[in-house]
């Protein structure tokens, strides 16, 4: 059976950029769609479910962050990979904090975009397959990762596909330090420009889905001057 063609949401206002990517996808054998203001984006993303979602942070009316924000509170988990022609640490920070999974300066070469797109694509479908750890019990929390999705008393949050790896690879070495080098080179794979700044946004959000109190954690632990622990009975 033929694999199913991957739709890819592009949300970009600038016309060469917009005609450029959606070439190139195309000719890379992606179904595309273009929405070119912000106010149109989260419909789209309902109307049609794409695979992935390359969205520009400066857009009409809506910005790319209300826009990310909005897509992850509906619930949709699938990778989002955000563009912006700003170079500064607290726009990514903004971004992966509200759940976008990568990031990309304008200007940027399209070969290293289509090598993100399909490492998203990639993790995101192995993501989405059972396997014998796609449910963790943390006291009251229940993280199903074939769902990604935390299941809490106070109620239910949605995982980012990098959140989903992260976990996977925290659960694979529980009870035991992990520094922040060896996270980047497992989870990240030092793919992009990448720094311990990322390892600990990342683990701030994700501690703020699977802790009842995250100012006080009980299993995904800092352990100072050295990393992280996964703490599991």
């Amino acid at each position: 059976m033929p694999a199913k063609t991957k739709k890819i949401l592009v949300v970009e206002d600038e016309p060469s950029l917009v005609f450029t990517l959606q070439d190139t996808l195309e000719n890379e054998g992606y179904e595309v769609h273009i929405s070119e203001t912000g106010s149109d984006a989260v419909q789209l993303v309902h109307d049609i479910k794409p695979d992935l979602m390359i969205l520009d942070v400066m857009l009409p009316g809506t910005s790319g962050f209300e826009i990310c924000k909005q897509v992850r509170e509906d619930k949709f988990t699938f990778p989002i990979i955000m563009l912006t022609a700003r170079d500064q640490e607290i726009d990514k920070v903004t971004g992966l904090n509200i759940g976008a999974d990568d990031y990309m300066t304008k200007p940027f070469g399209v070969k290293e975009l289509l090598a993100r797109i399909q490492a998203r694509l990639r993790r995101a479908n192995s993501y989405s397959k059972t396997g014998p750890m796609d449910v963790i019990t943390l006291g009251p929390v229940r993280i199903e990762l074939n769902e990604s999705q935390v299941i809490r008393p106070d109620g239910e949050f949605e995982l980012t596909t990098r959140e989903v790896e992260l976990i996977r690879f925290l659960v694979g070495q529980a009870n035991e330090p992990v520094s922040r080098d060896v996270l980047l080179e497992h989870v990240w794979r030092y793919e992009y420009s990448t720094n311990t700044r990322t390892v600990d946004v990342h683990i701030s959000k994700l501690r703020s889905k699977i802790e009842m109190q995250p100012d006080d954690p009980r299993y995904l632990v800092t352990l100072h001057g050295v990393g992280y622990m996964l703490k599991l009975n």
